[in-house]
């Protein structure tokens, strides 16, 4: 069986394929695999379909949106032995979670992509090293305690997709909310958006980026940046809406 398995690899046939043909764990064929390569002296280089790498056309609409969420509630693991990109959408938004799913793999198709749920997230995980080319501002430590600034080319894709970024960071770190107020006797109800954030780099890309659509928004606070005049709201419900 090994040896069936093991020129299978050999035309190309994925591990996955192998190990369902055999009735075998996954591990096992990777095993023969790596011990067969070792065995021919054979390097092996990990395929990749990364935009910086290969010069492979980026989908920016994606990566805009995609930025948005990494920069809300996402984080790149980057270590010896495990690399990927988490992002952590709440579980009672199913819509967002496929939404965000659908990003990775329209930006990196290649990656292994899985989900998890746990205390009421899901996150949602891209495993391989690359997303860093993508996301230099990875870096230790919490992102609100480092500078966040983007790079040129990041930029320049914000300023043409500036809505699906805005989409991004609503859909990671902010809500619409129905506010409502008593006048004359009456009840009045009016909706708002809210995006909050640690980060003062973060709030200020999220700021700047709403005066280039013309959005008006107010600082509440340090954390919080509020979207409250009916003509920005209106905006905002046409290109971002409430999560789903």
């Amino acid at each position: 069986m090994r040896e069936q398995a093991v020129l299978l690899l050999r035309r190309g046939v994925p591990n996955r394929d192998v190990a369902e043909h055999f009735g075998i764990p996954r591990g096992t064929v990777g095993w023969w695999r790596h011990e067969d390569r070792k065995r021919r002296g054979e390097s092996y280089v990990q395929p990749t379909e990364c935009p910086k790498c290969t010069g492979r056309p980026l989908d920016r609409p994606a990566y805009a949106y995609l930025l948005g969420l990494y920069l809300g509630d996402g984080h790149i693991i980057s270590k010896p032995k495990q690399h990927h990109l988490s992002v952590f959408c709440d579980a009672a938004y199913s819509g967002l979670v496929d939404a965000a799913e659908q990003a990775m793999r329209t930006v990196m198709p290649q990656p292994h992509i899985s989900r998890r749920t746990r205390g009421g997230c899901v996150e949602i995980k891209s495993h391989t090293w690359h997303w860093v080319c993508l996301f230099p501002q990875h870096g230790p430590g919490k992102k609100h305690e480092r500078r966040i600034a983007l790079e040129p080319w990041q930029q320049e894709i914000v300023d043409a997709h500036p809505w699906e970024f805005i989409r991004g960071l609503i859909h990671s770190d902010g809500c619409r909310i129905t506010n409502w107020t008593v006048r004359n006797g009456k009840r009045y109800e009016y909706p708002r958006y809210f995006f909050t954030n640690k980060s003062d780099d973060i709030i200020r890309l999220f700021t700047r980026t709403l005066d280039g659509v013309g959005v008006q928004w107010k600082q509440a606070n340090t954390r919080n940046v509020s979207i409250a005049r009916k003509g920005s709201v209106a905006l905002m419900d046409a290109h971002v809406g409430p999560k789903y």
